[in-house]
């Protein structure tokens, strides 16, 4: 039984070894990205629903963006607190600048943000939409000129990083940052192997005619979430995707700072996945288990001592290996600290993650406010 049990140790190892060094190295090893300035007419879009709080700070931020040719679309989303007063102001403010739009609640598509973002992406009048969401900021005043730099003729989706701020001393803060730097890894490196699967609403752009081209949200409207991964999942291709990682083109956004509310965030990101193309599906279930297996059958055939050398063995070569991707990778996403952290943050992220795979067997997860 042992013997069995290290021989598909090692074939886990050699899959984990495959994702890493044959899959997210393409992003963890590619070359500094220039940014080299377009004009490309944008739209930059926020939907906002009782973001009173972030709304006042961070739409300054997109108001002085050093950009030649854009518009800010502001959607309120039926918000009950002062959302759509600060945004009346902003538009009062820099009426040349902001188009606003009032989004009621309606019946057939109550509380759904897909419903809200299909009118603003309608109201927009620039070509090309860059997304974020009301909690975030941009890195730079070049942010726009970053993202938009990326788009040619072909490439009419751009992916970008949307990170989360760093909290001193706060080990939740670090498995957040963690989880949020490996999704990067994963969807950067699979759209430069010409198979793109998910993006994030905090740092999106694409074409509009995109959106037209797959008759927006309807396929997945009656999912409450997956305006940015479920609308990659379906219109990106190898031919008209591409991905946007200088620093000046991040966002950041505050993370939770309690475990349940970040467990709530997370619960409703997995159920979304369901919802991915068989493939998908099958690459990042495959993934996720190979690395609970790795630890199970590790600990198994060190606790016996059995072939313990050659356990050992792989277990170092897995962790150098994994160590270098994510070691590369965080210093293209400005993620430096998470390096030394790695090995910690890793095996803590599996257990939530398995219990997130519990939970929602039992329970749907609540979606947009």
């Amino acid at each position: 039984m042992l013997t069995i049990i290290l021989y598909f140790f090692i074939a886990i190892v050699v899959v984990q070894l495959s994702y890493y060094l044959g899959v997210f190295s393409k992003f963890s090893f590619a070359k500094t990205q220039n940014i080299t300035p377009k004009r490309i007419p944008i739209s930059v879009i926020v939907c906002a629903k009782n973001e009173a709080e972030n709304v006042v700070k961070y739409i300054p931020l997109l108001v002085e963006q050093d950009y030649p040719d854009f518009e800010i679309v502001l959607i309120d989303d039926a918000s009950s607190d002062e959302t759509l007063d600060i945004f009346e102001l902003f538009e009062s403010q820099y009426p040349n600048l902001i188009r606003l739009v009032k989004v009621k609640n309606n019946e057939a598509f109550w509380g759904n943000k897909k419903y809200a973002l299909t009118l603003g992406i309608k109201a927009a009048k620039k070509d090309y939409l860059l997304f974020t969401d009301a909690d975030c900021f941009p890195t730079s005043k070049n942010w726009i000129t970053a993202m938009s730099s990326q788009f040619t003729m072909n490439k009419t989706i751009v992916l970008g990083y949307g990170a989360y701020e760093r909290i001193e001393k706060s080990f939740l803060n670090k498995i957040i940052r963690f989880e949020t730097l490996l999704t990067a890894i994963q969807y950067f490196s699979w759209a430069k192997a010409g198979h793109p699967y998910m993006g994030v609403g905090r740092n999106l752009a694409y074409k509009k005619e995109e959106f037209f081209n797959v008759n927006g949200f309807i396929e997945h409207i009656q999912v409450r979430s997956g305006d940015d991964d479920l609308f990659i999942n379906q219109a990106a291709n190898s031919n008209n995707t591409t991905i946007a990682y200088s620093p000046e083109s991040f966002t950041y956004s505050k993370p939770k700072e309690k475990y349940r509310d970040w467990f709530i965030q997370k619960r409703r990101h997995v159920a979304t996945a369901n919802y991915y193309k068989v493939f998908d599906k099958i690459q990042l279930g495959v993934f996720y288990s190979s690395q609970l297996l790795f630890f199970i059958l590790a600990i198994i055939l060190l606790s016996f001592q059995f072939q313990w050398i050659i356990v050992l063995s792989l277990v170092v070569a897995r962790y150098i290996a994994i160590w270098l991707v994510i070691g590369f990778s965080a210093g293209k996403l400005k993620e430096n600290d998470l390096k030394v952290w790695f090995p910690i943050v890793e095996i803590a992220l599996i257990f939530t993650q398995i219990n997130i795979f519990i939970t929602n067997i039992f329970s749907k997860p609540v979606h947009w406010k």
